[in-house]
């Protein structure tokens, strides 16, 4: 499993089998690195309808082989726009494409398009790989009791999660998370994109720590790439 971080909550994934994945195509955001893979993807995963993670999906996804999977209200908006294929979900649905098991999990956020209409319910992606192995992109989220149902029944080794505090979990809460998922790596995400995003990975670090909580943090730069497994 090949991870690319490319700021905010923006990510590349890359399957064992080699299918290729952008999870919130916010690809303009301001920490994007100068150098991203535009594509073509095989799959576009968009956790909720805000800009800063439906970004550049109306661009990405014109290729007749990118598939985007979100919540119903995306679907609907992308196809009304003229986007080729869009499969649409909800929370607790699972929908298996290119020998992946996609499982849109709840996450506590709000979602709204960019013109202020209701975008859906805002989710995270459990993504079970060929091999078996799982991750999981929380998306935008506070803490939620349902992560422990996440941990039980999907065993994610790796979790993406929001850690900026204000719009999302703070460090605190996020090592709270890890509590509950019981991942093997946690990649911090959603922090430093604004100035309101106060969250950092040291606070997030201690956090854990005071837990007692065993757990690799993988500290991403824009642009840098995680294989797991190595």
């Amino acid at each position: 499993m090949e991870l690319t971080f490319y700021g905010h909550a923006t990510f590349k994934v890359v399957s064992p089998a080699g299918v290729k994945i952008l999870i919130d195509p916010w690809i303009s955001n301001p920490q994007a690195p100068s150098e991203i893979d535009r594509g073509p993807y095989d799959l576009i995963l968009i956790t909720h309808a805000h800009g800063d993670h439906l970004g550049e999906a109306l661009e990405l996804a014109r290729t007749a082989t990118t598939e985007v999977v979100a919540i119903h209200e995306i679907q609907q908006y992308l196809m009304a726009q003229g986007v080729p294929k869009v499969t649409g979900m909800n929370i607790g649905g699972t929908y298996e494409t290119q020998g992946l098991r996609l499982t849109m999990v709840p996450a506590l956020h709000s979602s709204s398009f960019p013109d202020g209409r209701y975008g859906g319910e805002p989710c995270g992606f459990v993504i079970t790989m060929e091999d078996g192995r799982s991750l999981y992109h929380a998306g935008d989220t506070g803490l939620l009791a349902e992560m422990a149902f996440i941990g039980e029944l999907y065993q994610p080794e790796v979790a993406l999660l929001p850690i900026g505090s204000h719009y999302v979990m703070s460090p605190k809460e996020a090592a709270k998370a890890c509590e509950l998922l019981r991942p093997k790596v946690v990649v911090p995400m959603h922090y430093g994109t604004f100035p309101l995003l106060t969250g950092t990975p040291q606070e997030f670090e201690e956090e854990l720590q005071a837990r007692g909580l065993k757990v690799m943090v993988k500290v991403l730069s824009p642009g840098e790439t995680f294989r797991f497994g190595d």
